[in-house]
């Protein structure tokens, strides 16, 4: 446990860890990051005919993201399983790809690894939602 003493000796921002992150100016950034993320996911969404704000709502957009990908939605329970989230997230980035008619490659590199980069360029791109074609109902 930490006295009362070490505590009134440290700054403010020291003993509050959202002060940390906003004096640095790393929070400035992280916000900066989360806006062109959420614009670059509205285009996607509206471009594949789903609603913008969608992006905004945390499981519902990756639920949109799923329909996007053409996978079905129970999918989504597979995003809580720790290892099978990340095999889930690689498939439906390269599904998300291949229904705008991008390669796979696209998909992992783009929209899995460097995702606000991948969202930003289909999203203000000359790309079209192709539909996810046929899955099979996988």
């Amino acid at each position: 446990m930490t006295s009362m003493l070490a505590l009134s000796l440290l700054p403010d921002h020291v003993s509050n860890p959202l002060g940390i992150m906003f004096s640095s100016g790393m929070g400035l950034f992280a916000l900066a990051i989360v806006v062109i993320l959420v614009i670059g996911g509205w285009k996607v969404f509206e471009k594949a005919g789903h609603p913008g704000w969608a992006v905004l709502i945390p499981i519902y957009n990756a639920y949109i993201v799923l329909k996007i990908a053409g996978r079905p939605g129970w999918w989504l329970l597979l995003y809580f399983i720790p290892l099978v989230n990340f095999v889930v997230a690689i498939v439906v980035a390269i599904d998300v790809a291949k229904a705008f008619g991008q390669s796979a490659l696209f998909g992992f590199f783009l929209l899995f690894l460097f995702c606000g980069i991948g969202y930003l360029i289909l999203g203000f791109g000359d790309y079209r939602y192709q539909g996810s074609g046929n899955r099979g109902g996988a």
